[in-house]
């Protein structure tokens, strides 16, 4: 199973990537180590939102229909689902 999945990041701002190990991914982006450039510099960051999709290629599609999203509208997505 894979998970698209919201982080809010210490500014406010947010963050969205996919996952097969979301407790693990978590890990990472709050390590100071973090392969996330974005998430490295905005920690801590908290999971706001979590989507459990089938396989990768719909874990996929979905972070980028998010991410084409404002920021209103990935809130207002969040509360419909």
């Amino acid at each position: 199973m894979w998970i698209v999945y919201l982080l809010i990041c210490f500014d406010n701002s947010l963050y969205t990537g996919i996952t097969n190990n979301l407790e693990k991914r978590l890990l990472a982006h709050n390590s100071h180590n973090s392969k996330t450039k974005y998430t490295r510099t905005r920690q801590p960051v908290k999971l706001y939102k979590s989507f459990p999709v089938k396989n990768k290629s719909e874990a996929l599609k979905l972070e980028y229909k998010i991410k084409q999203l404002s920021r209103q509208e990935k809130l207002d997505y969040v509360q419909e689902k």
